[in-house]
């Protein structure tokens, strides 16, 4: 009998534990750690998911050798969001499956308080669209009851490997062709196939053990479709409100159909395009639909320009808000205008008078750490013709300096402005709102890995930074992704509210650039060490761009100097 013991260092409590060979960490986990604590509030959470030796397993996985050191994750921590949220789909995929087994249901992209999903008929319509099905309220009440019926049983999620196309016979079984396509595009022997009740499916990271986990959701109607409402961020027991925000829907909605008219819908089909020899296309197309969307907003500014001498633009992190403001400065000069640009970083106040954020640090992305008294007056000034001096603001010294540049409005002037906080009404409250035309900017991605696995937009802007914050500011990989949570709570504080008093939304994501992105953004994630807090976030990107054929450097030459992408990778001549 082999009684043999190995050891297990617990980040959750410090203490070393042992346990036979073979042992899940589920056995573990019911052992010493049941639940977690949030380290900042305190909150407990029921444990999700595992790191070993920082990498993110599911909690049926065995422990086989010696000196693991395993830390048991919640809701709280992202991997544990991540593998609720996975799990969470598979139980609607199958409610679905059985109430409309004559549908497809499709994740389409994020929503503020969830994920977008619609139902559709098999086959397209004449212009290549997708058949959509118009979801009842009544639907949406059935799906969410048979949701609840499979969380009450408690059933268990598994995972079997098995040949690629078996794998692929299933997916087309079950009308599932973006999924075939990207298995088959990819070229592996095998595939992690999932199984619920009968069910099979396929997700790209692990799943949580059983639906019993799942009990906080809800679904709700949104337009044709329905939103699956997931846990608060705060509060497990409550789902995340509604904000109807029916501008960005529109922009998704556009883009989701264009990309399904030129045959580009996901990532397999973008791979069979890549390999045919079609790179050079469709960036040639998806730059001239930029260039359209740019001479578009530009036509609209042009239509308001004796109202509106005042724009503004805002967008997240990396969503490409300095090469808009660029391209869309040229396209207004095309139409006879004459744009003057001002930077909103130099309206900061006085280093002294920053303020803090709860860690006593100054916040430079509070809007109050802007001089909105000055900016208000120097805005004022120019829309009725005076001239201002602008003001340079010294980062060194933390203070404002006035070095004789100086401009006035004439006729055929135009005003840009571009900052985090540009479309905050309160940045401006002082001038007349009608005088204001608003655009936001964001990389907002329509493109999925498959039916039910969609892109964070999120994922797509921090492959934008991080391989920009390599290229100029000699920031490595690893920084980038260990700051990327407090970038995204400075968006959800400052931008994301305001999206929707946007005039015009500008679509920044190019249908070519994950390929672009794998590139570049793959070896410098493999750079990062397994040691590293931030290897788990690295390797679940690399196992998202595994699923992605790169372009080469003679298709990459095709992107033109001015395009969105060169302000990451280089080579732009704006």
């Amino acid at each position: 009998m082999d009684n043999r013991q190995i050891k297990v260092f617990c980040a959750n409590d410090g203490k070393t534990y042992e346990t036979v060979p073979g042992s899940t960490l589920m056995e573990l986990s019911d052992k010493i750690c049941k639940t977690v604590r949030d380290p900042k509030t305190g909150d407990g959470y029921q444990v999700l998911i595992a790191l070993v030796n920082n990498c993110v397993l599911s909690l049926d996985s065995r422990l086989t050798c010696d000196f693991n050191h395993v830390e048991f994750l919640g809701y709280n921590r992202a991997e544990g969001r991540l593998a609720y949220i996975r799990s969470l789909c598979f139980v609607l995929q199958n409610a679905v499956r059985e109430l409309f087994p004559d549908k497809i249901l499709y994740v389409d992209h994020s929503l503020p308080s969830g994920l977008y999903c619609e139902l559709q008929e098999p086959g397209r319509t004449e212009d290549g669209r997708p058949k959509g099905y118009f979801i009842k309220d009544e639907d949406i009440d059935a799906i969410k009851e048979k949701m609840k019926e499979l969380v009450g049983r408690n059933l268990p999620f598994s995972k079997t490997a098995m040949k690629a196309e078996e794998a692929c016979r299933i997916f087309r079984d079950n009308k599932q062709p973006m999924k075939a396509a990207l298995q088959e595009s990819i070229g592996t022997f095998t595939c992690n196939v999932y199984h619920l009740d009968g069910h099979d499916d396929s997700f790209h990271g692990p799943l949580i053990p059983s639906t019993g986990y799942l009990k906080v959701f809800d679904l709700i109607g949104v337009g044709n479709g329905m939103c699956l409402q997931l846990p608060t961020m705060n509060d497990f027991s409550k789902v995340m409100p509604i904000r109807r925000q029916t501008k960005i829907a529109a922009t998704l909605k556009n883009y989701s159909n264009w990309c399904s008219i030129i045959g580009i819908r996901s990532i397999g089909t973008l791979n069979q395009a890549i390999k045919a020899g079609k790179a050079v296309d469709l960036i040639n197309l998806a730059e001239a639909l930029h260039e359209r969307e740019y001479a578009r907003i530009a036509d609209m500014i042009y239509e308001n320009r004796g109202t509106r001498k005042i724009v503004m633009i805002a967008g997240p992190s990396s969503s490409g808000k300095t090469s808009s403001s660029l391209r869309l400065a040229l396209q207004c000069k095309v139409l006879g205008l004459t744009p003057k640009v001002i930077e909103l970083d130099n309206y900061f106040v006085d280093r002294d008078k920053t303020p803090k954020d709860e860690n006593g640090d100054f916040d430079f992305e509070s809007l109050y750490a802007m001089d909105l008294e000055f900016l208000n007056s120097q805005l004022n000034q120019l829309l009725a013709g005076e001239e201002v001096e602008i003001p340079k603001y010294n980062f060194k010294t933390g203070s404002r300096t006035f070095e004789g540049n100086r401009i006035r409005l004439e006729e055929n002037d135009i005003l840009i402005l571009e900052g985090i906080h540009a479309l905050n009404p309160e940045m401006t409250s002082a001038v007349d709102d009608s005088k204001i035309f608003r655009v936001y900017a964001s990389a907002l991605t329509s493109l999925n890995i498959d039916e039910n696995n969609n892109i964070s937009t999120s994922e797509n802007r921090l492959l934008r930074r991080m391989v920009r914050d390599n290229r100029t500011r000699g920031i490595c990989p690893e920084d980038t992704i260990l700051r990327w949570p407090s970038v995204r709570r400075g968006e959800s504080r400052n931008i994301f509210p305001f999206q929707e008093n946007a005039d015009a939304i500008f679509n920044s994501a190019l249908i070519f650039e994950l390929p672009l992105l794998k590139y570049y953004a793959e070896p410098l994630l493999r750079r990062i060490s397994p040691n590293s807090p931030a290897y788990p976030e690295a390797s679940r990107l690399l196992k998202f761009l595994d699923y992605i054929i790169a372009l080469q450097p003679n298709e990459i030459q095709a992107i033109p100097p001015t395009s969105i992408m060169r302000e990451f990778i280089g080579g732009q001549t704006l």
